[in-house]
């Protein structure tokens, strides 16, 4: 397999250099070193990128070539950018052990060449250690040639990134160790007796009894919804005491381009009284969703188009496990005195239920709909349950007594992973949360609290704007189950970490369906590499959207149709840092085979390219 795949790595280094004298060079030069910043009033040493933190916005037109000069001067640590989203070829994707790309030494220089054959809203970041968290991150934005709106849309008069991120004051290695130590290590935020008590008032004590023993024999908490705490949200690198601020016109359309380069936060995205048009996913376009809000996971990006009409707007990104927010502002210009940030109330922290944990429902759960669920088909007799050692005697969720759980089916997967599953990655709430001490709990890790009457975006909502070229059925389904074991914070692609795992083989051309088992109590934003994945959310074939990341919350199947076109070597992981750091990793090798021997060429002419100027329209 490695003589055929550097034959095809070379195959597309001639394809590339011929390509090269038709297209405009776009060159940046980044230098990548450590320098003290002073982010939360305490000067702390981090990663920056030109003396940046976080790194410089870089901006490409579709059909440029890319040169990109990375100068590492970092004094003992090798370092690699990864262009998350972009089709590029293998060697030039940045992740050190793949398509023969070795990182970037101490003190050395790597020069990434590439043709930009797409356009939209991207980012970059480091694939070596922590780096990624530690500040070498940054946002990418290709715009169509020559910059001409391509749908009547995105004819927008302003155009702004917002880049949600998560700062720690510990380093990424001392966060590491510190899960290894204990994965509880940074849940603080668990239930109290003053919980209990409530609990016991609401539903008796019995079924509290039986409700607390059956986690604590899973020795896992209902509150576990983040690894890590103590973050600082960010919004482009500011805090929301410094309040990043994009002035607009009244009546003007200003076009929002929301990534989340954190290493371990989603976000519930709301901008209130203002509604917002979501007109692409991961630098995809789709058909246009009015929406008043939206969930991003680690590593998505959104784009989303408003109108003001009053003075000013506060943007608010509240992570899920509400222990904080990412602020910024939308002002009028015309007006003189700066919007003064005000600090939101949170919403409420969600409880994970035994139906996150795929042990289905309640049956008292009366309030649910269950419309989009079928749990006699879900697949259980495969599932690693390693870090759920549970005594099934106390599993009697007859008696479990959610009497005011919300909606929250319209965020869940049908575990039959077809066309018709509706995998739904936001849901609407019953009211929106009040102070009253006795308001029943939210559960659910899908149940963002929305409040009555808004519409959150649904990943059921995603239609691409353009059809699929390529809607031929899957010839093969690859199953990817993650699970782990929580006591020794290893995360796991079927049963083993990345350093084990056999790489996934796939045949260029080859159309297959990936199917992701979540066995694990967490979400997992899981990314590939190189490639776009058409996600089976309700859509017909040639409606689906184009996904780089897909959110596959607790105890869910969530899939994907995939074509094998680009070559290489490719990553395949989830992109919370450090489950990936702790083996959530596998590697997809696309390559020509011809019984035993490798091909230098394609044997058959190239099929559509999921991301190529046909999906950016």
């Amino acid at each position: 397999m490695s003589i055929q795949l550097s034959q095809s790595l070379l195959v597309g280094v001639c394809l590339f250099s011929s390509s090269w004298l038709y297209a405009a060079v776009k060159e940046y030069h980044l230098n990548i070193d450590e320098q003290t910043v002073n982010i939360t009033g305490k000067p702390l040493k981090r990663i920056t990128v030109n003396g940046q933190f976080p790194a410089p916005l870089l901006e490409f037109e579709e059909g440029d070539e890319a040169v990109i000069h990375v100068h590492n001067k970092l004094k003992n640590q090798d370092s690699s950018i990864h262009w998350h989203g972009l089709l590029l070829p293998g060697l030039m994707d940045g992740v050190p052990g793949f398509n023969q790309f070795k990182g970037i030494k101490p003190q050395s220089d790597f020069i990434y060449r590439f043709k930009v054959r797409q356009n939209g809203t991207y980012w970059y970041h480091a694939h070596s250690k922590g780096q990624e968290q530690d500040g070498l991150y940054g946002a990418l934005v290709i715009y169509p040639k020559d910059k001409k709106p391509v749908a009547i849309h995105e004819q927008t008069e302003r155009d702004y990134v917002v880049m949600l991120s998560d700062f720690h004051e510990s380093t990424s290695d001392q966060i590491m160790k510190n899960l290894k130590k204990s994965a509880e290590y940074y849940q603080n935020e668990r239930e109290t007796v003053a919980d209990v008590l409530k609990q016991v008032k609401r539903d008796g004590l019995k079924s509290t009894w039986q409700d607390r023993s059956m986690w604590n024999q899973m020795r896992m908490l209902k509150t576990d919804l983040s690894d890590v705490t103590g973050y600082t949200f960010l919004m482009n690198g500011k805090t929301p005491e410094q309040n990043w601020t994009g002035m607009f016109k009244p009546n003007e359309k200003v076009r929002l381009r929301f990534v989340n380069a954190s290493a371990m936060s989603f976000y519930d995205v709301n901008i209130p009284n203002l509604k917002m048009t979501v007109v692409s996913a991961d630098g995809q376009l789709v058909q246009p969703v009015v929406v008043d809000e939206f969930r991003i996971g680690t590593a998505e990006t959104y784009d989303v188009v408003v109108e003001p009409k009053a003075d000013h707007y506060q943007i608010e990104a509240e992570s899920i496990d509400r222990s904080g927010f990412a602020i910024g502002t939308l002002h009028n210009e015309a007006l003189a005195q700066a919007h003064v940030m005000h600090m939101p109330k949170a919403r409420p922290r969600a409880l994970l239920t035994m139906e996150d944990m795929g042990h289905g429902s309640s049956d008292d759960h009366g309030k649910m709909d269950h419309k989009q669920m079928n749990p006699s088909q879900m697949d259980h007799g495969q599932m690693d349950h390693s870090m759920m050692k549970h005594d099934s005697a106390l599993m009697d969720r007859t008696k479990m007594r959610h009497t005011e759980v919300t909606d929250h089916s319209q965020h869940q997967a049908n575990s039959d992973s077809r066309p018709q599953q509706q995998m739904d990655h936001s849901a609407h709430a019953a009211a929106k949360p009040t102070v009253d001490d006795q308001e029943q709990p939210v559960y659910g890790w899908a149940n963002a609290s929305t409040p009555a009457g808004h519409k959150a975006l649904q990943y059921s909502d995603l239609k691409s704007l353009a059809p699929q070229k390529d809607i031929r059925p899957a010839e093969r389904e690859l199953e990817v189950r993650l699970g782990g074991t929580m006591e020794r914070y290893i995360w796991t692609i079927n049963g083993k970490k990345f350093t084990e795992v056999e790489p996934l083989q796939v045949k260029y051309g080859e159309r297959i369906r990936l199917k992701f088992i979540n066995d694990s109590m967490m979400a997992h934003p899981m990314h590939l590499h190189g490639m776009f994945m058409q996600l089976e959310n309700g859509q017909s074939s040639s409606d689906m959207p184009n996904k780089h990341t897909l959110i596959v919350p607790p105890g869910k199947t969530v899939t994907a149709l995939l074509t094998a076109d680009e070559l290489g070597e490719w990553a395949i992981h989830c992109h919370l840092l450090y489950h990936m750091s702790s083996g959530m990793m596998s590697k997809m090798i696309v390559a020509n085979v011809d019984g035993n021997q490798a091909a230098t060429t394609p044997s058959s002419p190239s099929p559509a390219k999921q991301g190529d100027s046909h999906a950016q329209h």
